[in-house]
């Protein structure tokens, strides 16, 4: 009986990037799957496998190779290793399809990270269905597609770039890997390459909620009727009581709850806390502007830097006082959803930037690149919850432009505001992923459709 249960469950294999922005996401939104009774394995490479601290052992994991299976070369180009990524990816997640079906354990489903354009081809080539997952916002999707089309030329060569129901778009707010092309133009060909096979999926999955993005939206549909929102995906318990067990990403490999006894003892709404990510690198200078500008600012200070960048801050400065702490690594979600928090200065990555609407925190933006400098206009100028921190002829944020964002996001009227329309963001989002909201009826329709497809196989 319990084979039987099993067998009558569809089947998914969830291909994700190898980089932990890419695997959380498709994790939680696994999860979400798991909730509707589907069957999940997760898929990565063979290396990346090796980095992943836990995964939840309701979620099978697999692997395929991206060529270097020991690791990537030092000095390997990103245009070989993605080309031999390309070569080697295809046939190994075949080989993985088949090995499966071999055991009795059919596949019923790819969905795949949308920054491999191939996993498509896999797919229809065994007959099973296959979803891409958008890992980045409507409007990054939107430029990118645009390109794609050939209806926005690189170089930019215009001031302002208008696309189709999006906001006006300057310069500082594109994509940095437009002004990247000439020296790096395989990044830039990366990005746009999601959706050179994306209107081959059977279904277009985006890791946003509709509310947030309902225009943009609404206008894609028309192009991709199976586009589907089904975010934000952060840990369950963040949105919904229901789930209160699901408060981490899991695969993270650190555990410390220092901050959270730290901020106990905070005021309510009384610290910033100040986290650019696990990619984002500055120079001694920014780090230096960064530390004093928070130094000198009236409130209470978080400041997550990673052991990797910690020899980059001035000589002086102390990593715990009364005032501050610094520390390597957080539950950025705790931290977020502690009431001690009073703003969010962050580097502006879509994962974070969902984590503040789906937590309420209003955000002082200093993007470092590809999307963060598009999500950052987002915050600032159409969701209305936060502003951008400004920079000199060098692009860096001084220590008086830090501490006059701090001043206004905590403690001027126009902070005020941001928070209220950060609070009205968050309840959004709750009631999207909740029963009977957009992104929780997306994926009901999602699941009775793999369901339907299951039973009508012969």
């Amino acid at each position: 009986m319990e084979k039987e249960s099993i067998a009558s469950k569809a089947h998914c294999l969830v291909l994700a990037y190898p980089g932990e922005g890419h695997v959380n996401p498709m994790i939680q939104f696994s999860k979400l799957l798991q909730h509707q009774g589907v069957r999940i394995t997760l898929v990565t490479t063979r290396f990346y496998c090796k980095n992943l601290q836990k995964v939840p052992t309701s979620i099978a994991l697999e692997t395929i190779s991206d060529g270097f299976d020991s690791g990537r070369p030092e000095g390997l180009s990103s245009a070989d290793y993605l080309e031999r990524f390309w070569q080697v990816g295809p046939k190994t997640l075949a080989e993985l399809i088949e090995k499966l079906g071999s055991l009795g354990n059919q596949v019923d489903c790819v969905i795949y990270d949308a920054f491999f354009p191939w996993p498509v081809d896999v797919a229809k080539r065994y007959g099973i269905v296959v979803a891409a997952y958008l890992t980045q916002n409507m409007t990054v999707n939107s430029i990118y597609y645009h390109v794609h089309l050939g209806k926005l030329q690189v170089p930019l060569t215009q001031d302002e770039i208008s696309l189709p129901v999006l906001p006006k778009l300057k310069h500082e707010d594109m994509p940095s890997f437009f002004f990247t092309l000439e020296e790096d133009p395989v990044s830039f060909g990366f990005v746009v390459g999601q959706f050179s096979t994306i209107e081959n999926a059977d279904w277009i999955l985006c890791n946003t909620f509709y509310e947030l993005d309902k225009v943009i939206v609404d206008w894609f549909i028309k192009i991709w009727p199976k586009l589907r929102t089904i975010g934000p995906n952060i840990p369950l318990a963040f949105l919904d009581n229901k789930y209160k067990d699901n408060q981490d990403y899991e695969v993270s490999q650190f555990k410390s709850e220092e901050c959270i006894e730290w901020l106990n003892d905070k005021p309510k709404r009384s610290v910033v806390y100040v986290s650019f990510g696990s990619l984002a690198t500055y120079d001694e200078e920014q780090m230096e502007e960064l530390a004093c500008g928070l130094r000198v600012c009236s409130c209470y200070f978080l400041w997550v830097v990673r052991a990797s960048e910690e020899a980059k801050l001035p000589k002086d400065f102390q990593k715990k006082t009364e005032k501050g702490l610094v520390v390597t690594w957080c539950s950025q979600l705790k931290v977020l959803a502690h009431e001690a928090i009073g703003c969010f200065v962050t580097h502006c990555g879509w994962n974070s930037t969902l984590e503040t609407l789906g937590l309420g925190v209003p955000t002082i933006a200093i993007p470092y690149w590809s999307d963060q400098s598009t999500n950052a206009k987002l915050t600032r100028d159409v969701w209305k919850v936060g502003i951008r921190a400004p920079v000199d002829e060098k692009k860096i944020v001084r220590r008086e432009a830090l501490k006059h964002c701090v001043w206004k996001m905590m403690e001027s009227e126009e902070g005020k505001e941001m928070k209220n329309n950060a609070i009205q963001w968050k309840t959004s989002a709750i009631k999207a992923v909740c029963d009977g909201g957009s992104s929780h009826q997306s994926i009901i329709e999602f699941v009775n459709n793999l369901s339907h497809s299951k039973t009508s196989c012969p």
